[in-house]
């Protein structure tokens, strides 16, 4: 099993990876079955590096929010802010805190500096923005459409004016109360200004479709995008506050789906541009529905990767990753009969697998799925194996 298995590594390196696929993909995604790691994440680095090097990958996108994400953006394409600031304003969920994060933020700003746009390595944040225990107001969004827009149209055109927007919207508070993530009662999505709200939202993402020979002629490219990316997310934070106060059953199934759909829609957007290198954990890149275990029952919707993949076919490519341990977080050795295991006796301590050769080397039936003892840590299923292009296996990850 071990020459088997050996038959089937490769280097962790950009020529290796795109050698198990037909040609280089539109979008190019790789998983983490955790997060916070920064010994993942430099991986991580090292090989998109590479990719944007080797083979003219032109956006990386990270699970981080969108909307901040575009501080990131501005500082790595022309030097906007400080890299402090870029860090503390421009990542969500605590990321901006990494090492490893900073060191990539660094790393794309160098690349860019001296060179024309045209190949600048743009930053993109491709989650919505929601936090675990909360979800912002759509103040952001919604108004940064209405300006762009009344900028450029005639008052008359516009559903609305600036001050309904505001009365309407209230106070921020009552959006991002963080007790109506598992209260529906306290959240303000089916209130009768939010509906309203969820129109006039529509009525002006509307706009950017009747009126868009007008708005491309009046606003840089990047400004245009911008106001679709604002668009996108007032609709979608919308829908998401809707869902929050729904008291069915369904409602964290609504939620998870939600928030996976506003990323879909995010890197879609972000594959019109051109090719783009995306880091997120499993669940929202894998083919096969995802799950999850919350408010005591079993979720399962499709992810990002799944509702991408289903639009782009061939020109998505998912790279898993796989690892033995993390032992400061209580992940031991793997036990010797699953994937993990058999891939822990191979003698370095990263790999590239070909997930078909390694399908094939274990032989039916696949070994049953390693357990995890530490909530944060996913392990591979072997029954995905068919529907990665690639896999990445870490033999230790150790704390930097």
């Amino acid at each position: 099993m071990a020459t088997d298995l050996k038959d089937a590594t490769h280097p962790v390196e950009a020529s290796a990876l795109i050698g198990l696929l037909p040609a280089p993909p539109r979008m190019l995604a790789l998983g983490e079955p955790t997060h916070g790691e920064d010994a993942l994440l430099r991986l991580r680095n090292d090989l998109f590096r590479q990719l944007v090097e080797q083979y003219g990958y032109r956006t990386i996108a990270l699970e981080t929010d969108c909307l901040n994400g575009l501080a990131v953006d501005d500082h790595v394409t022309s030097g906007t802010g400080t890299l402090d600031a870029a860090m503390e304003h421009g990542f969500s969920h605590g990321w901006g805190a990494s090492a490893a994060n900073r060191e990539l933020v660094r790393w794309m700003r160098a690349h860019n500096d001296g060179r024309p746009a045209s190949e600048h390595v743009r930053f993109a944040g491709f989650d919505g923005p929601l936090e675990i225990e909360a979800a912002a107001s759509p103040r952001r969004a919604l108004t940064a459409l209405h300006r762009h827009l009344a900028a450029r149209l005639d008052a008359d055109l516009l559903p609305c004016a600036a001050d309904t927007l505001d009365r309407l919207l209230g106070p921020d508070e009552a959006w991002t109360e963080p007790a109506a993530m598992y209260d529906p009662a306290r959240s303000v999505g089916r209130s009768a200004e939010a509906r309203e709200l969820r129109l006039l939202a529509d009525d002006l993402v509307a706009l950017l479709d009747t009126q868009d020979p007008r708005l491309r002629a009046t606003a840089s490219p990047g400004d245009h995008e911008r106001a679709r990316l604002y668009g996108r997310t007032a609709t979608g934070l919308l829908r998401y506050h809707h869902a929050m106060a729904d008291p069915s059953p369904a409602r964290l199934t609504r939620l998870a789906a939600e928030r996976d759909r506003m990323m879909a829609h995010n890197l879609l957007a972000l594959a019109e541009r051109g090719p783009v290198l995306v880091y997120s954990h499993h669940a929202h890149l894998q083919r096969g529905r995802s799950t999850m275990r919350m408010g005591g029952g079993l979720l399962e919707w499709w992810g990002a990767g799944a509702l991408v993949a289903s639009r782009l076919g061939k020109e998505y490519a998912f790279v898993a990753t796989a690892v033995g341990t993390i032992r400061h977080q209580g992940v031991d050795a793997p036990p010797p009969d699953t994937v993990e295991g058999l891939l822990y006796d191979l003698p370095e301590d990263r790999h590239l697998i070909d997930p078909a050769r390694l399908a094939a080397a274990l032989g039916d039936p696949p070994p049953a799925p390693r357990e995890s003892p530490w909530f944060g840590y996913a392990p591979l299923d072997p029954a995905d194996l068919a529907s990665l292009d690639g896999l990445v296996h870490v033999r230790d990850v150790t704390r930097s």
